[in-house]
This record gives C-alpha cells, sequence and structure tokens, in this order.
C-alpha cells in the first residue's frame, strides 16, 4: 500500500491546531490524524519540524503563472502554470479565461481537456471559469472590449455544448437575458458569478434569487454608490454586504485593496464568506519587468513592478501576480487577521463555493490528501497533491 506518514506539525483542522500532530496518508486520501507520532510502519515519513500542516490552498480564479497564460493555446501552459502555482502551496485551481471569440474559448476548452489528462507534478486542474463576455462596458476593466455582449440563450448552450469542464461563469446581472442565463447556469451545476458589473442592489437581489450567489473580485470591476437622477443607489459592493449568504472573493495582494478594505470585507463577511483568489496573470511568480497580459499571441504588454501589473504608462494596475502564499500572508500581516482564519479562507471556504468541500478543502479522515507544509511566514516548505509530493523546498 502506498502509505506516507507526516509527523511533528502543527496540524490545522477545521475544528482546532494539534501541536505535535501527524497525519497518515494511504492511497491518496487522509486515512488518519493524532495527536504524537501515529506508530505506523513501512512507509515513507515526512519530518513537519514543528511547522504548520494546513491543507492544500484552492484558487477558484487564476489566469496562469510561471510565464504561461491559459489563453495561450498550449497544454504546456495549462500544465506550467499548475507546476508554478503548486510551489506556492496551491493544490487545486480553477483555470480562468477572459473575453475573446467564440472560436478562442472551443480551442481553450479543446486544449484544457488534453491538459487534465496529463501526467504533471503540480495543482490538480477543477473545472474551467469563463470570466465573459457578458460584462458591463462600465465596468469592463481589461476585458477587450470588441466581444462584449449580452447574452442569448443561443449563444451560451452552444458554448456549454463544447464542454462539460465549465464549474463558473462570471457576468453582469443587469444585461438582458442574465437572469434567464443565472437560472440556466444554475441547473447546469455552474455557478453563475457576478463579475464586472454596473447594477444597483435591487438588480444583485433579484439575480440572487436566480442563481448569483458568488461575487468575482469584490471591489475589483463593480459599482459602488451610483447616483441616478439625482438619488443614490446601492450598487454591487453594498449588495454584496447586504446579503449575508452572498460569497465573495478578493485578490488579497496587498495591492488590489488596501489594509484598510480588507479589514472591512473580512469584519462584515467573515471567512466564511471569504475566498482568496490571486486572479493572477502569467507573471506570477516570476521576476519583475516586462510581460504580457492574455494571450502570448495577442495580449498587452504591461509592466510588473511593485509586486503588481501596471499598464506601461503606470495610470492602472493591469493585472495581479499574486501567488496564494502571498495571499495568506497578506491577510495576518496587513489586515491582521488570525492564521486560522487566513488559511480558511484560502482552503476550506472556497472548497464549499465550488462544492468539492466533500474531498478537498480541509484536513478531515477519507479526504484527498491535498496539504501544505509552511514556516511562521508561509514560507512554502512542501506541497502534496492527492498523496503525491509535487514540491519540496529541501
Amino acid at each position: 500500500m502506498d502509505r506516507t506518514l507526516i509527523f511533528n506539525g502543527r496540524i490545522i483542522t477545521p475544528y482546532r491546531m494539534i501541536n505535535n500532530g501527524s497525519i497518515l496518508v494511504e492511497e491518496g486520501k487522509i486515512a488518519d490524524i493524532s495527536e504524537g507520532r501515529l506508530p505506523v510502519s513501512e512507509c515513507t515519513t515526512i519530518d513537519a519540524k514543528g511547522l504548520y500542516v494546513s491543507p492544500g490552498f484552492i484558487d477558484i480564479h487564476t489566469h496562469g503563472g510561471g510565464g504561461f497564460d491559459f489563453m495561450d493555446g498550449t497544454v504546456e501552459a495549462y500544465l506550467g502554470a499548475a507546476i508554478e502555482h503548486a510551489k506556492h502551496g496551491t493544490t487545486a485551481l480553477v483555470p480562468t479565461t477572459v473575453t475573446s471569440t467564440k472560436e478562442s474559448l472551443k480551442e481553450t476548452f479543446e486544449i484544457y481537456k488534453k491538459a487534465k489528462a496529463s501526467k504533471y507534478k503540480g495543482a490538480s486542474l477543477l473545472g474551467l471559469h469563463l470570466e465573459g463576455p457578458y460584462f458591463s462596458m462600465e465596468q469592463r476593466g481589461a476585458q477587450d472590449p470588441r466581444y462584449i455582449k449580452n447574452p442569448e440563450r443561443e449563444e451560451y448552450e452552444e458554448i456549454l455544448s463544447w464542454s462539460d469542464d465549465i464549474i463558473r461563469w462570471s457576468a453582469a446581472p443587469e444585461l438582458d437575458g442574465a437572469m434567464e442565463f443565472g437560472r440556466f447556469l444554475k441547473e447546469k451545476n455552474i455557478l453563475p458569478s457576478i463579475g464586472h458589473s454596473n447594477a444597483i442592489y435591487e438588480e444583485v437581489i433579484e439575480a440572487f434569487e436566480n442563481g448569483y450567489t458568488h461575487i468575482t473580485h469584490l471591489y475589483s470591476g463593480m459599482s459602488g454608490v451610483r447616483r441616478i437622477n439625482a438619488y443614490r443607489y446601492a450598487g454591487v459592493i453594498e449588495s454584496a454586504f447586504l446579503i449575508d449568504e452572498m460569497t465573495v472573493e478578493i485578490i488579497a495582494d496587498g495591492a488590489h485593496l488596501p489594509s484598510s478594505l480588507l479589514k472591512l470585507i473580512y469584519k462584515i463577511k467573515g471567512p466564511d464568506k471569504i475566498a482568496l483568489v490571486t486572479d493572477s496573470m502569467r507573471a506570477a511568480g516570476m521576476p519583475e519587468g516586462e510581460s504580457i497580459l492574455g494571450g502570448i499571441r495577442d495580449g498587452q504588454k504591461v509592466i510588473v513592478e511593485d509586486g503588481v501589473a501596471k499598464l506601461p504608462d503606470r495610470t492602472a494596475f493591469a493585472g495581479s501576480v499574486a501567488t496564494a502564499d502571498r495571499l495568506v500572508r497578506t491577510m495576518i500581516n496587513i489586515a491582521q487577521v488570525p492564521l486560522i482564519d487566513a488559511v480558511r479562507m484560502m482552503t476550506t471556504t472556497p472548497a464549499k463555493i465550488m462544492k468539492i468541500d466533500d474531498r478537498k478543502g480541509s484536513i478531515v479522515v477519507g479526504k484527498d490528501a491535498d496539504l501544505v507544509i509552511f514556516d511562521e511566514d508561509i514560507n512554502i516548505q512542501t506541497t502534496m497533491v492527492e498523496g503525491e509530493v509535487v514540491y519540496s523546498r529541501q
């Protein structure tokens, strides 16, 4: 039997911290958890050396990393990004597309299927997140305006007929046809998410009732308080706070959101409703300097400096270069969030949002052995995906 014993670790379970604990992994699953060292022989051993042992990080919104973008049109891009993110503690991720042509999407779907079937040592691929093209022009951000449109049933049915790997889709709910679109996605067990939207509260609450239970990168590409005919209306941001059951994701890289907003979101929503996401481009995990936002063939040149990608004229951010370890570190150091809550927002909560918490997101007997060992500064020492060590700093 394929068995690994991790011992001498501070194990972060959903309920407590187990000091000097051990975890037995058998056939890719968590078989036992205990204080002290489990009396197991004939197995591979990993001495955690008193460091933290956490559930593997789950990134539900990323566009790439390690010099690769998921819109590059190659299997190597998917695998390269998955390998890079594993070095930073990510054990599972959701590759994300951008607003593009239907032809590009179809090509991406085919390549993803090949990548998913490949053998590699990196984060597992959970399924695809389509970001667009059903967005608000006013809140499009870096999304290509040439392809932005309203959702039409004939089109999205066609797109979904090309792939059974789509697990979430971000859209602006104020668009004509968006409510029907949300209901359609929900029936297909695909998560409808509010993103790049100029909606007001009345539209957001209706959207929530029609399946839009999650908000894509809160504060980025969305309305705050709006003034219409002299009257003020709550926007998407305020709606996220008003609707208790609405889940949100935040780019906690320390650049996209300042300490004050990170603290505000945490105070109002709490760790059970917040997922940390990288929303990272190809430059994640790479040295600073020039890079490309989007596909290698037709992407936009950007400058990476100060830990974030910027437009060449430095007038605006052009993308995140965060990795999951940095998100956890930021929430602890800048937002002053307890370690266990910061880890929860990178593990248990995203697993629940994506409805995979029956098998991932927490250190519980029977779940996948997706585990990360890191020190006090969240420097990753070991990453394990389904019982296999895919990265070791030693």
